[in-house]
């Protein structure tokens, strides 16, 4: 490639381009903040279980004791993910998605801010610190993990931040201070020193971060730590060694004295030992497969599956992390191991952030590139500075592939607007949105100078054109009407739960009720009159029922004319039956993905308005 088309891949050049990658870091904020009070937001499983032991925490007016309805799902992790929730709701009283999920946006904004910093530190160069930020928000794992509530966001940021500051520290000096791009800080330059106040301040940190998730995340962020320091010192020494091994000791001492707290304050410390140290902890050290046979044959739980952990992540910008990776491998096998010292020490520095994170984790028998979501931050921005270096062929994949995605978040979009799901500038909005995303990826690839920064916006469009694909089911189609959620107070519901915890989605979307959960989805196999004997059962055991369209169901539920039907809404299926989705409909979600939800009474016991939704 010629150097003037490495010069025009450069994401630097001027004010316009600055211009623009700032542009495309206010997109990505706003469409972190689109649908946050969603039910569709892309989430971890277990997000409604923590919702419900917040919820009924601060019914009870205490921080300590957790409380919950479900077995063994009460200790499971330390309460300031809990406390972060009952203060966000105001204790009960502003008791909402978006709430609860807005300290998490927080956090994964702080954490772009602070990705963003320090790039435009290393490479003095705003617009490259822009795309930084702009890369962290395009993973999907921050999408998905970066602003929910059940989020990775509050520890990557504490467990962090002392590495941010150490890379700040080998950053400090004035704006004249030559750049990694002239002339490379190299380890033999780096004198860099950090005294016991400020490692007493990174266990503070990293104490918040453990108080968060677990103590057993006190080693991969000391580890790392230590690594890093041992690195910034040249020459290094025994002497040099144990000072900074007793300061990091320090941090690890006082972040682990932080989370010893819990243990301190809660009345029942022997429940906190058995549900959370022995079963939620120590439990992921052991295998009934066996140790070896989990590592090597493992599946997904394999160490090979792991090693891929941080391109799993990066979703829909996998190939370019495979793209990085070889390109990291050619220079290896070029320059050989010891040209390693002659890169910029910062640079360094995020290459052990992320081998320390990934060898630490490929030691538990169970494995999850979940586990590494805390060292992204320093994949962002090894991707940023390596930005122009990786080659267009692995971008063009990752370019495809979102273009699939847009492609078909807009077909659902308009199978919404067939079945009357939301108004007609909902779908408009959306199809305006798609023409972008999939203008972007035509962009990308008919010009080659425009694929790399194409292919980060595509990638963000795709995130955006799913938030605006939810808005009609966040909308009147998906909930009660106020009328209903008015008349239906203070009774017993029997509502479908198929997973842990999913019947607490009902406590906001019909609020004052008491719930008893049955498996709504594992109804779908049986027939039509178990289906039936089923339901009237529920219906004389509950006051009210809701009721999840079958196959056998098209515009009323089995049990009509005996039940009345108060409410109705529309919800998208997440679990199909094989079979259900086929190659010859799969471009026909409308057949698939929606179905009705009924709120149903028995016509003898019917409240004092009953009020039917008009069928779109």
């Amino acid at each position: 490639m010629s150097t003037a088309a490495v010069t025009q891949l450069t994401p630097t050049r001027g004010k316009t381009s600055t211009l623009l990658w700032l542009s495309l870091l206010l997109v990505a904020t706003l469409t972190y903040v689109l649908g946050l009070d969603g039910q569709y937001a892309p989430t971890n499983g277990d997000e409604l279980v923590y919702t419900h032991i917040a919820r009924l925490t601060a019914a009870s007016g205490h921080w300590l004791p957790l409380v919950s309805e479900l077995d063994h799902m009460r200790n499971t992790k330390p309460p300031l993910l809990i406390w972060q929730a009952m203060v966000a709701g105001d204790w009960g009283q502003h008791w909402s998605m978006a709430a609860l999920r807005t300290p998490s946006v927080v956090y994964t904004l702080l954490l772009a801010a602070a990705i963003g910093f320090t790039v435009q530190r290393i490479r003095r160069d705003v617009g490259r610190g822009l795309l930084a930020a702009c890369l962290y928000l395009a993973f999907f794992c921050t999408f998905r993990f970066g602003r929910t509530y059940l989020t990775s966001a509050p520890e990557t940021f504490w467990l962090n931040l002392p590495m941010f500051v150490l890379l700040w520290w080998t950053l400090r000096g004035p704006n004249t201070k030559p750049n990694a791009a002239t002339h490379p800080v190299t380890v033999s330059d780096s004198q860099a020193t950090l005294g016991w106040l400020a490692h007493a301040l990174f266990g503070l940190a990293m104490g918040l971060g453990l108080a968060y998730k677990s103590f057993a995340l006190a080693a991969p962020a000391a580890a790392t730590l230590w690594c890093a320091q041992l690195l910034t010192q040249s020459p290094l020494n025994w002497r040099k060694t144990f000072q900074i091994t007793l300061k990091v000791s320090l941090s690890a001492l006082i972040a682990l004295s932080i989370f010893s707290l819990w243990f301190v304050l809660d009345p029942d410390p022997a429940a906190v030992w058995q549900e959370f140290v022995v079963g939620e902890n120590a439990g992921k050290m052991s295998n009934s497969a066996g140790y070896w046979h989990t590592a090597l044959l493992g599946g997904g739980f394999s160490i090979w599956a792991q090693l891929l952990g941080y391109a799993q992540n990066a979703g829909l910008l996998i190939f370019v992390v495979f793209g990085l990776m070889a390109l990291g491998v050619r220079q290896l096998w070029r320059r050989h191991w010891q040209a390693l010292t002659s890169q910029p020490i910062n640079f360094l520095l995020l290459l052990i952030w992320l081998a320390v994170w990934l060898a630490v984790f490929t030691l538990p028998s169970q494995r999850s590139a979940r586990y590494l979501i805390p060292a992204m931050p320093a994949l962002a921005m090894v991707l940023a500075l390596c930005w122009e270096h990786i080659g267009r062929i692995w971008f063009v994949p990752s370019l495809l592939l979102c273009g699939v995605f847009i492609g078909f978040l807009g077909r659902i979009a308009w199978a919404e607007q067939v079945f009357g799901l939301g108004q007609t500038g909902d779908v408009a909005l959306t199809l305006i949105a798609v023409a972008i995303g999939l203008g972007l990826v035509l962009a990308g690839l008919f010009k080659p100078a425009w694929t790399r920064a194409c292919t980060l916006a595509a990638c963000l469009a795709v995130f955006a054109v799913f938030g605006l694909t939810t808005v009609p089911l966040n909308g009147s189609s998906g909930h009660y009407s106020a009328q209903v959620l008015a008349q239906l107070q203070a009774q017993k519901v029997a509502v479908p739960s198929s997973f842990n915890g999913q019947f607490e989605r009902f406590e906001f979307v019909l609020p004052g009720n008491h719930f008893v959960p049955y498996d709504g989805d594992g109804r779908a196999p049986f027939s039509r009159a178990d289906n039936a004997v089923f339901l009237n059962a529920l219906l004389e055991k509950h006051q009210a029922v809701v009721w999840l369209q079958t196959r056998d169901e098209n515009a009323e539920p089995l049990c009509t004319p005996q039940c009345t039907v108060l409410g109705q809404r529309w919800e998208v299926k997440g679990r199909h039956q094989s079979g259900e989705i086929t190659l010859v409909n799969v471009w026909y979600p409308e057949q698939w993905l929606f179905r009705r939800e009924w709120l149903l009474t028995n016509a003898a016991s019917v409240p004092s308005v009953a009020v039917k939704a008009p069928t779109p």
